[in-house]
């Protein structure tokens, strides 16, 4: 069943995202606000078929932790689901993402019309210091930013180092900081295929505020994130985690799909 049931949420994902990437084209010469609307029609059904197809659920716990104006919201990324939820719980928002995203046809002038932050992970400090001129822009508009401190998806087991970018948005914009801790690679892990029942769990943790020291900024985000997704995922440390299967395949070993 559940390879069918995540055959059937495929087929609806891409048909579906095609539909509103051709149907949303006049909207590219609207105003921005008109392509988060079309964000959140994409969106909400997409969460449903999860929900109507594969038994998905989510819920989502400490939005008291969210102030109004411009913050910096950095986030455990273990799933294309974290990219898809973000749509409906916040508005008129912004991601730091992989310029590479900006090139894809039709999808990365939606991208670029929102208004959203490219990084050349490839650029150094040139390219540091463009994502934090773009991110000061979006910060002074009053938006809320999104990153991906790890700068891609993890297997909830596995952790990786903390990428620069988000200590020099933390010392360049003077706006709090709320990390999100959350288990989505248990049920939708990266590239797969299969999309498992289950209740997904995102948490908005308390704020860190601006001021602190480069070290003791990384130090907390990194405690807070990943101690707070470990335990959602109720799992062992990174340390004695066992190998995900995109790990278990480049060492040949083989993961068997659920049934």
């Amino acid at each position: 069943m559940t390879a069918l049931r995540s055959l059937l949420f495929n087929l609806f994902f891409y048909g579906w995202t095609a539909f509103c990437c051709i149907a949303g084209l006049p909207l590219l010469l609207g105003p921005r606000k008109g392509i988060y609307v079309l964000g959140r029609i994409w969106a909400h059904p997409v969460l449903a078929a999860l929900r109507l197809l594969c038994g998905l659920k989510h819920q989502v716990r400490g939005r008291e932790n969210l102030p109004q104006g411009p913050v910096l919201i950095a986030a455990k990324h273990q799933s294309a689901w974290d990219t898809i939820v973000f749509s409906i719980l916040l508005w008129d928002h912004s991601f730091v993402l992989k310029q590479e995203l900006m090139r894809i046809p039709f999808f990365g002038l939606y991208l670029w019309r929102a208004g959203l932050i490219p990084v050349d992970r490839r650029g150094g400090a040139k390219a540091l210091k463009k994502m934090v001129a773009a991110a000061k822009r979006v910060a002074a508009q009053g938006r809320p930013m999104v990153i991906f401190p790890e700068g891609t998806r993890v297997a909830p087991e596995q952790q990786r180092p903390y990428h620069p970018g988000v200590a020099a948005l933390y010392g360049q914009l003077g706006v709090p900081v709320v990390p999100v801790a959350l288990n989505s690679g248990l049920y939708w892990r990266r590239n797969s295929f299969w999309k498992l029942p289950g209740t997904i769990t995102l948490e908005f943790l308390p704020q860190i505020p601006p001021g602190l020291q480069r070290k003791d900024f990384l130090a907390r985000l990194e405690r807070a994130i990943e101690g707070r997704s470990r335990a959602l995922a109720g799992g062992p440390t990174p340390s004695q985690a066992q190998p995900s299967p995109e790990s278990a395949a480049e060492t040949g070993i083989e993961s068997k799909p659920p049934v």
